[in-house]
């Protein structure tokens, strides 16, 4: 990932929570433990009215996947690409428009810097809207309401690291999966705690002693929230911690560096992302 990338974006990120720390949180730094906790996979999530463009998606899908397009795609935040900034147009109900519904605040999936936005997602959204013919419209709302949008036919699609549950079927039909995530831990660098853990069910059971003393960090409406809190449809017992939620990765984070929480767990991907962007700022 380039340097001026992970620098000015930790900036946009984090600068309102980097206001009124003190020399000590300042001076603590984030890991990711590099073990999967969970297996999901993301997809779009299509207008139910719409089965048309559903078939489209699935065909858009197949299409990038096999012309290398998604991989290229992927390098330029994953690799050593460089990120291409994607506008948005006025929303107008004259126009033949594609209307997204994302929560930019999930990098390297979807982000803002100034009026652009960035990620494999919003790159994705401009492919597809050329590969369809309609011009682009993004809606950047809260994670929670990113389904219920696109359910209440405000919105076309929904592309936000989107992870397929049954719930969310209630609101979308699902494209076919196109990138197969993961959670992970995130902890300060000085807690040994879990250095030794080489699979899931090691760094459970120590999250399994822990009590209700013990807070951990999630992005609300999440599979991390889920995991952390228990769920039935995805068989997850949760744990007696406390899950505290928060509007995106990055302000957890940074609460944890703050001293406020002890753990964080999110999507791998944005783990990498957002703990390598709030090191440099320290």
């Amino acid at each position: 990932m380039k340097k001026f990338l992970v620098t000015i974006l930790s900036a946009v990120l984090v600068a309102a929570a980097l206001s009124g720390c003190g020399n000590d949180s300042a001076a603590k730094t984030a890991k990711v433990i590099e073990v999967d906790l969970t297996q999901e996979e993301y997809a779009f999530g299509v207008d139910k009215t719409q089965p048309e463009l559903l078939d489209s998606v699935n065909a858009f899908i197949d299409q990038i996947q096999g012309d290398g397009t998604f991989d290229e795609i992927c390098n330029k935040y994953f690799g050593d690409g460089t990120p291409t900034p994607v506008t948005s147009a006025a929303f107008d109900e004259s126009k033949d428009q594609l209307v997204v519904a994302t929560n930019a605040a999930f990098e390297p999936f979807e982000y803002t810097q100034g009026d652009s936005y960035y990620g494999v997602d919003m790159e994705i959204a401009a492919a597809l809207a050329d590969y369809l013919g309609k011009e682009l419209v993004i809606q950047n709302m809260d994670f929670d309401a990113v389904c219920l949008s696109v359910g209440q036919q405000k919105c076309d699609i929904a592309m936000a690291g989107l992870t397929v549950r049954p719930d969310r079927e209630e609101y979308v039909a699902f494209s076919n999966s196109y990138y197969i995530a993961s959670q992970r831990l995130i902890t300060l660098s000085d807690d040994t705690e879990f250095d030794k853990c080489t699979d899931a069910a090691s760094i459970e059971a120590i999250l399994n002693a822990k009590d209700s003393s013990v807070k951990i960090g999630v992005q609300n409406g999440t599979t991390g929230q889920f995991y952390v809190e228990g769920d039935e449809e995805w068989e997850f017992e949760g744990f007696a911690v406390e899950a505290i939620g928060y509007k995106n990765g990055a302000l957890a984070v940074q609460d944890m560096l703050n001293g406020n929480i002890q753990y964080v767990i999110i999507d791998s991907a944005p783990a990498e992302f957002i703990t390598q962007s709030i090191n440099k700022m320290q």
